[in-house]
């Protein structure tokens, strides 16, 4: 049976995990509700955010044979090694035979699932070939001194120039994750097609970025379908969303004076880029009359302001100065978009300036939010906000004007930054610690299938196409289909990321196993992340049997009073529950928060397995990992508090050790959605959740250790926050409590596993973190 390919909205089926799963309810807290049970179909598939529609292998082949016309036989640049040439074309020739390498998408946490199965011919190194037949052609535009403000002279200018298009439908039929990619745009762009155009709603000081980024992932489904049916249709429901963006539909938009809120200027940003998208991709078919009030709009509430960022004094302009993150990204990539694409038709010469800033601002600050290890200077899911913008800026200066400017390499370090994607998601969802931002619609991680090329690291797309959002037209101009091998032959399982920013852990037991073991932990600073960040030094989430048992709550209400205002240790945003370090999985000392300016020091080790080209690994007694923090830093009223955390048994077994001495009383702390069991003595719980079962321990307890939980709410002596806590339903915290004094507290976790027995499990010998080394619990 062909795979079928499902879209779900996000508004009207809210996913249970909202910090897990980055593309729904972002906001919603940790698990909330958590679902009764698990369940996998066949290629469930959120490409782009719509309402439930099947997509079935017939759209595949009517679209290709509305456009088939032979692939160029140009060679798009082989990039393997001479040696590794015969190699990667019979892996290539192989993924005809194989297809899609995941076989189905775990509908509770929207993640690959892959077979349990060694195929040699296509699950081999990573690489790209030379396979011309395979290849799009070379691009004939070759300016030898490319400038910004000089484009090619063809249509379309962004992302997607004329000559991939002409490539396309052959590409598509000799490509199964092309294939499955057109299929799920078309059955977006016929979910879309049926909705009312996006109803303006202004989110309090969130602005409207939601309608921006729906209107823009609408606009890129439009012009893709009907750029490859040449069906008018599909322009004429553009243009009808079009002019509801522009306020000249039948119901209102916004204000006139500033209908695009420049005063959150993320919105203005998107909805430029959107105008941007439309103006070029359906250049053709716009009357001179529709170009002129696209581009009318265009400069009146996106460029013009966009300009003066630059050139006068705004009160929105604050994104443009030592801003190294998420909003100089979006903002300079939705100017620098929009202004390509109406460059040469501008005869106000607003776009030629704004091309004269964005680069280089971009440049000194977005390009420098990646830090030396690859991280993310503000969290897991903000990356995906910063990258969109950064490789869609870089991507549509290459193929408007034939460079990047150094947008691309002036951060050496940018090219790290797919393994922290990469080494961020464990089996079931991301270490999503921090904020998760708004809704993402038209944000994926696809700049992966970008960079992958752009830094010759073909992992990055070979782990992204596998992904819930890979369906995106971005990722079909992006992908190189010359590319074979599996993102997991060779991978290693363990990797620790030291800038001191962040330093972070992820350890795991298997690339491709939905039940493997994952602990990812973390430490560094508790400022400097553009005040997405929680006080969270030591905080930690755990993965095993197919389900989270140790997890993040996410983001708190960004409409909250001063939540985003100061990262001070008096700030308003400290006194939220989400935020607070008692809303962390970490030590707490006095029931307090942690101190701003903590700066931990970290220290790890690895055995250094990695993993096979088969989907089962097999883990060698030896197999080890593990990673301590000194965060006595963290603490106002401790001498000592030092973390650590290591994989054991196998990579079976989890053991947490704390190191504590405090002058007042201490807590250890941990978020569930598990039903929690506390046994008799209080020094072992059973948690039980989606079917499984995960046995906790204390180990040589010290006198008056004993799990109790409680409700994920804050203590009745907190300073009261500006506006009441969200709810954290389902949420349930495991704690241990202790009074003033010294203490090592070992907490063993057993998952367990179907087929192992009671003494398949080891105890391991108690030995101080300073000592840990990669034998040191033989």
């Amino acid at each position: 049976m062909a795979p079928h390919y499902n879209t779900v909205h996000q508004g009207s089926s809210p996913s249970p995990y909202g910090s897990g799963d980055p593309y729904y309810n972002e906001s919603s807290g940790f698990i909330t509700p958590h679902p009764a049970k698990k369940r996998s179909n066949t290629w469930l598939k959120i490409g782009i955010p719509v309402l439930i529609v099947v997509i079935i292998a017939a759209v595949v082949g009517g679209v290709v044979g509305s456009r088939n016309k032979k692939s160029s036989s140009s060679s798009g640049g082989g990039k393997g090694t001479t040696a590794g040439e015969a190699a990667a074309s019979s892996a290539v020739s192989a993924k005809l035979a194989i297809g899609r390498f995941a076989t189905a998408t775990n509908s509770e946490f929207m993640v690959p699932v892959y077979p349990s199965t060694t195929n040699t011919a296509a699950f081999t190194t990573p690489t790209f070939s030379s396979n011309s037949a395979l290849a799009w052609p070379k691009d004939p535009f070759q300016p030898s001194s490319p400038s910004p403000t000089t484009t090619r002279t063809d249509r379309p200018r962004i992302i997607a120039p004329a000559y991939k298009w002409q490539s396309l439908p052959a590409l598509i039929k000799s490509d199964p994750y092309l294939m499955g990619w057109n299929a799920t745009i078309f059955g977006n762009a016929t979910a879309y097609f049926s909705l009312q155009p996006v109803v303006y709603y202004m989110d309090g000081a969130s602005g409207i970025l939601d309608n921006a980024r729906e209107v823009k992932e609408r606009i890129k489904a439009f012009a893709y379908v009907y750029r490859m049916t040449n069906d008018t249709k599909w322009v004429d429901r553009a243009w009808e969303e079009i002019q509801n963006a522009a306020g000249n539909g039948t119901t209102p938009f916004g204000p006139t004076v500033d209908k695009w809120n420049t005063a959150h200027f993320l919105d203005a940003a998107e909805f430029s880029s959107a105008f941007g998208i439309a103006y070029d991709w359906l250049y053709d078919m716009w009357t001179d009359e529709q170009k002129s009030q696209i581009r009318t709009t265009l400069i009146q509430y996106g460029l013009q302001p966009g300009l003066s960022v630059f050139t006068g004094t705004t009160t929105f302009g604050w994104w443009k100065t030592n801003v190294t993150g998420n909003w100089n990204c979006v903002c300079n990539g939705g100017l620098t978009v929009a202004s390509l694409a109406i460059l040469g038709d501008d005869t106000t010469g607003v776009a030629q300036q704004l091309l004269g800033f964005t680069t280089d601002n971009a440049k000194q600050n977005c390009a420098m939010a990646v830090s030396d290890d690859g991280t993310w200077a503000e969290t897991a899911n903000y990356w995906y906000f910063g990258t969109t913008g950064h490789a869609e800026m870089a991507s549509a200066l290459i193929t408007a004007t034939g460079s990047h400017y150094g947008l691309l390499d002036v951060n050496p370090n940018f090219a790290k930054t797919g393994l922290f994607h990469m080494y961020a998601y464990g089996p079931t969802s991301l270490f999503n610690y921090g904020d998760h931002g708004p809704n993402k619609f038209s944000t994926t991680a696809n700049a992966m299938i970008f960079y992958a090329e752009q830094y010759n690291q073909p992992q990055f797309a070979l782990h992204q196409r596998e992904q819930s959002d890979a369906a995106d037209p971005w990722s079909i101009f992006w992908y190189d289909p010359t590319i074979s091998g599996a993102f997991w032959d060779g991978a290693p399982l363990d990797h620790f990321f030291d800038n001191a920013l962040d330093q972070w852990a992820s350890m795991r037991s298997s690339w491709t196993d939905g039940e493997a073991l994952f602990v990812a932990i973390k430490a560094g600073l508790n400022q400097g992340h553009q005040t997405h960040n929680d006080l969270d030094v030591g905080d930690f989430v755990l993965d095993a049997l197919g389900t989270r048992w140790a997890g993040e709550l996410g983001s708190g209400d960004y409409l909250s009073p001063n939540y985003f205002t100061s990262d001070a240790q008096d700030a308003d945003r400290w006194k939220y529950y989400r935020k607070m370090t008692e809303g962390q999985n970490t030590i707490l000392v006095n029931q307090s928060n942690q101190n701003v300016a903590a700066a931990p020091t970290v220290n790890h080790s690895s055995s250094g397995t990695t993993q096979g080209s088969s989907t089962v690994i097999n883990i060698p007694d030896s197999s080890t990992a593990f990673w301590t923090t000194d965060m006595t830093s963290a603490y106002f009223q401790a001498t000592s508090v030092k973390r650590g955390v290591r994989t054991l048994n196998a990579r079976r077994q989890v053991l947490l050790q704390d190191e504590i001495t405090a002058q007042a009383g201490i807590q250890w702390r941990m978020h569930t959605n598990a039903t929690v069991s506390i046994d008799t003595g209080g020094t072992s719980a059973t948690l039980t959740l989606d079917g499984q079962t995960m046995k906790v321990s204390i180990l040589n307890a010290p006198s008056g250790a004993a799990f109790t939980t409680s409700a994920a709410v804050r203590f009745p002596t907190d300073p009261t926050p500006p506006a009441a806590d969200q709810p954290n339903p389902g949420v349930t915290v495991l704690i241990i409590s202790l009074p003033a004094g010294t203490y090592s507290l070992q907490v063993l976790f057993n998952p367990q596993w179907s087929g192992m027995s009671a003494s398949d499990f080891v105890t391991p010998p108690s030995v101080s973190l300073d000592s840990w080394s990669l034998t040191s619990h033989n």
